[in-house]
């Protein structure tokens, strides 16, 4: 029953009033042209507005549009002629007449989606049934970023193209929310890295930021801070204005621009914002900063010529590449103001300063003549010498065309030709064949869209400077190419450079100057990381590149330099001969090895003396062997390490001294011995005659050698380089290789020197004239005093100072045998030759 009533009121209610209708007063488009297809246009041919105060006793008015964009007037010119131009052509869309609404924006959002709307819905006032108005196929809107996300987000869910030919948010590439948007200019996704490339490639990390505070500038300056933070690029400050801002907001963000340190401003605004800003700047005249600009404003031919043009001088940013339309400078000229359009009057008379006789004359203007001609007008609607935007919306207008055609063409052959326009009609298909769009135009410029609708990123780079005529020239003094590898996309030609205040030197921009080679980087703590100061290296660390974060440890065998940019290989030190030390200790060794010889030789002149005779001469020729080979010995100590020497030094210094003792030690035996034998009935003495004594000191040397044999063996002394006592250089000495083998060669020295000063000691009063244990005993007090010592001494000893106690320890302890035992014989048979005689050498003492 519920369900009946429903129906029946639903019923009563369509019968009673037609379901659709459009309400209120529809907008009439400023340009139109009746065709079989129509293409849709939004400009905003005004750049302000008057709201009208609302009464709120009748409907609210539209506001009222001022202040005539010659700049807009041309692009929407262009989109006219480029219709006209395809209408006149065989080739495309043959049999089908174009037609076009384009309506005024006045750079009102509202304005936009109202007649984005207007453009949907058509113009009649009412519907009497729900059919499918008369719409227009495709969009062609809007210069600016806000109002084409506005359009696209408003008419994307009908499927319905919008090409804008100027609007260059990045945000506009997201396929999901902007599913039927197309554009002819790159996403300022490539524009906010190129800007980013270009602050690193001159090395500016220090730089102010300034954007238009909409989606243009707000999207594309997050999109350059992103990038110039991965560049390393800081960034001092960010401010957003719009033209329309009270002037106290406007004078804040010159007042933050005058005050900063950063001498490099890059600018992502809008011309028309740019234009209120570089007024006030210009009238607290700023100068000196190096202005970075996005392509809204860097070519615009009105900011360039305009009263701050010496302020903006030297300024540099990228631009669309410029680009040339064929007979569109005639199709301006020749304006039909007799058509009654109220857009060529306002143009005439915004141009002329005149006023058209069918139109009241307002304040001093006079009344136009009417010989006026835009041939000798050079202006922004005239001027076809920059035509980067307007090739866009050429463009524009081509590819929806090309778009139609390719669905035509799929039915040549197909005579009934309402069946063309009514695929043609068809948005779905006119969308579905935009994504496949590829054609070149009469220049050679490939047009097509990737799958974000965006076209292919170029840029040319431009660098104002003045010309012979003092007026401002855009110069091309480079490209960016985002097509092209990483390292290839930005390039620049051989044109000179003009920077600010027209120098021809890179301005400085940074926080903090380079940190030289040597030093690293160290934050300042609560600045941005451009800021820092420069720490020098540590000992052992290097930086060899300005601007280092880090510095880099040398390898173990490399040093830092003085000036902490390079690594230089280690001192090696060692006990060398060029060494004073070495030097001194190579004397004393030959002045050892010269006293041993001398000696010998006075022994055997005088090998027939009692006193010879008496001390067991082949023993004492064997001592005085050993003590030569000690000092020798000590040589070896000297020198670079090698493996060879290594292992022959302490062998050779172990055989040697227990040789050496062995024969004191022999000695001292003999010497005990022999008054042992003096008792009555003893015959001690047969055994230690001559052949015990040299098997005593076989047996005790031979010892040594399987000591030192097995040692080398198992594990032979090496070169080792010690990198741990010092860390600026290397000690290269000898490692031991095995300890137990080198404490046990030593520990057998001192045994054999310990055992020796126990039988001299107890042999040290014998009543002999000249007992030779009591200097036996003061030279094994010295041996024994001198090796105690060395072991402290050794241990604690840096470096080459190790090697120098080792050899100050053999040269002692040889010097201390050689005079203790030797200068008191050779004091007698020198100088005492009376006391050399047998029965002296008998005497009690």
């Amino acid at each position: 029953m519920g369900f009946l009533h429903t129906w029946l009121l639903f019923t009563l209610v369509r019968a009673a009033d037609p379901p659709c209708k459009l309400w209120g007063t529809p907008d009439i488009p400023q340009l139109r042209k009746d065709g079989d297809v129509t293409i849709g246009g939004i400009f905003s041919f005004h750049n302000s507005w008057e709201e009208m105060m609302p009464t709120f006793t009748s409907k609210p008015e539209q506001p009222k549009c001022k202040s005539l964009s010659l700049r807009e007037f041309q692009n929407a010119q262009t989109m006219v002629f480029a219709i006209e131009e395809i209408n006149n052509r065989a080739d495309i869309l043959p049999g089908v007449s174009l037609g076009y609404k384009i309506y005024d924006s006045c750079g009102s959002i509202e304005m936009a989606l109202r007649a984005s709307l207007s453009l949907v819905n058509g113009e009649n006032a009412s519907q009497l049934s729900c059919q499918r108005p008369n719409t227009v196929q495709a969009i062609i809107a809007e210069t600016s970023s806000t109002p084409t996300i506005a359009i696209s987000s408003t008419v994307g869910p009908l499927h319905l193209p919008v090409i804008s030919h100027f609007a260059t948010c990045a945000c506009l590439s997201d396929r999901k929310k902007h599913p039927s948007f197309f554009r002819t200019i790159p996403s300022d996704y490539y524009q906010s890295r190129a800007l980013a490339k270009l602050v690193k490639y001159f090395g500016w990390t220090w730089v102010g930021a300034l954007r238009s505070d909409n989606d243009y500038g707000n999207n594309g300056m997050n999109t350059f801070i992103k990038a110039a933070t991965e560049f390393g690029v800081c960034v001092e400050f960010s401010e957003a204005f719009f033209r329309t801002d009270p002037r106290e907001e406007i004078l804040r963000i010159v007042d933050i621009v005058k005050k900063s340190s950063s001498k490099v401003i890059v600018a992502f605004v809008s011309y028309s914002d740019m234009e209120v800003l570089l007024g006030e700047i210009a009238q607290q005249n700023i100068t000196g900063l190096q202005w970075i600009g996005s392509e809204s404003w860097i070519s615009d031919t009105n900011i360039a010529s305009g009263k701050w043009q010496q302020i903006l001088r030297g300024s540099m940013g990228f631009a669309i590449p410029k680009a040339e339309i064929r007979g569109l400078k005639e199709f301006l000229t020749k304006l039909n103001l007799s058509s009654g359009i109220d857009l060529y009057k306002e143009l005439w008379e915004t141009v002329f300063d005149c006023k058209l006789p069918s139109q009241q004359t307002v304040g001093s203007r006079s009344m136009c003549t009417g010989n006026e001609s835009l041939d000798n007008v050079q202006n922004q609607y005239t001027d076809v010498t920059e035509l980067q935007i307007a090739n866009n919306v050429y463009k524009a207008v081509y590819a929806v065309a090309h778009a139609m055609n390719s669905i035509i063409s799929c039915s040549k052959l197909d005579t009934n030709q309402s069946k063309c326009l009514e695929k043609v009609n068809n948005t779905w298909q006119v969308l579905n064949t935009m994504r496949e769009v590829s054609f070149y135009t009469e220049t050679g410029e490939k047009v097509f869209f990737d799958k974000n609708g965006d076209p292919a990123a170029r840029y040319d780079l431009l660098n104002w400077q003045q010309g012979e005529d003092g007026r401002t020239e855009f110069v091309k003094v480079g490209f960016y190419d985002a097509s092209l590898q990483p390292g290839f996309q930005l390039s620049f030609n051989n044109m000179s450079i003009v920077w600010a205040k027209n120098q021809h030197q890179v301005p400085v921009s940074v926080c903090s100057e380079s940190c030289p080679l040597g030093t690293r980087k160290a934050v300042k703590k609560g600045k941005p990381v451009c800021c820092y100061d420069c720490i020098q290296c540590a000992e052992g660390e290097i930086s060899n590149e300005t601007d280092s974060v880090m510095c880099l440890k040398c390898p173990a065998e490399f040093w830092s330099n003085k000036w902490r940019d390079a690594c230089v290989p280690k001192l090696v030190e060692f006990l060398s001969f060029e060494d004073v030390m070495g030097i001194i200790l190579v004397a004393f060794s030959l002045l050892g090895v010269s006293f041993t010889l001398g000696i010998a030789v006075v022994f055997f002149v005088h090998k027939d003396t009692p006193i010879v005779k008496a001390n067991n001469s082949e023993l004492s020729f064997l001592l005085l062997f050993s003590l030569t080979l000690c000092f020798l010995c000590s040589l070896t100590f000297i020198g670079r390490p090698t493996e060879w020497s290594c292992m022959l030094r302490h062998t050779a210094f172990g055989i040697t001294f227990v040789l050496c003792i062995s024969c004191v030690l022999g000695k001292t035996i003999v010497v005990l011995m022999a008054f042992r034998a003096t008792i009555p009935g003893s015959n001690v003495m047969r055994w230690f005659g001559p052949l015990q004594q040299r098997l005593s000191v076989i047996t005790f040397t031979l010892l040594q050698i399987i000591i030192c044999v097995l040692w080398l063996t198992i594990s032979p002394p090496f070169p080792y380089m010690n990198m741990n006592y010092y860390q600026e250089r290397i000690i290269l000495e000898c490692n031991l290789g095995s300890d137990f083998g080198f404490w046990a060669v030593l520990g057998y020295i001192g045994l054999l020197a310990v055992l020796c000063f126990i039988l001299a000691f107890l042999a040290r009063k014998l009543p002999d004239n000249f007992n030779e244990a009591k200097f036996i005993t003061f030279s094994m007090l010295i041996f024994c005093a001198v090796w105690l010592t060395f072991i402290p001494a050794y241990v604690s000893s840096p470096g080459k100072f190790t090697v120098a106690v080792e050899i100050f320890a053999i040269l002692a302890s040889s010097f201390g045998l050689l005079f203790c035992i030797f200068a008191p014989k050779c004091y007698i048979i020198l100088l005492k030759p009376e006391q050399n005689t047998k029965k002296h050498m008998m005497g009690k003492s």
